[in-house]
């Protein structure tokens, strides 16, 4: 399942984020992946941030990665540039969002009905 969050970055730390974002380090990226967190991808319009997240259990990943030591680091570095996180929905967290249809599912040779 795939679940949107929001962030929207402090004005004027556009190319910062961008150049620190570039690379993860290595440890965190194992940490979310042990969580369950199997993909995620942020894309950027101006200074808002859409982050697509690839998770089965969402809510358990983030409680997981809450207390994780490479999580808290990684906060400490890359919260400076974030202004807010916009919550998707009432409980808080990203929107899940079940895909419709994929370009990489579909076999060059079928048609549409």
């Amino acid at each position: 399942m795939v679940h949107v969050l929001y962030s929207r970055l402090v004005d004027g730390a556009e190319e910062a984020y961008e150049r620190t974002h570039r690379r993860v380090p290595r440890e965190l990226a194992e940490s979310l992946r042990r969580c369950g967190i199997r993909d995620w991808s942020i894309h950027r319009v101006g200074g808002h941030l859409i982050h697509l997240i690839d998770c089965d259990d969402l809510p358990a990943a983030f409680a997981a990665l809450a207390g994780d030591p490479a999580n808290e680091r990684w906060q400490q570095v890359i919260g400076g540039y974030v202004a807010a996180f916009e919550p998707a929905d009432a409980e808080g967290m990203p929107l899940a969002v079940p895909a419709l249809w994929r370009l990489s599912d579909q076999s060059p040779a079928s048609d549409a009905p």
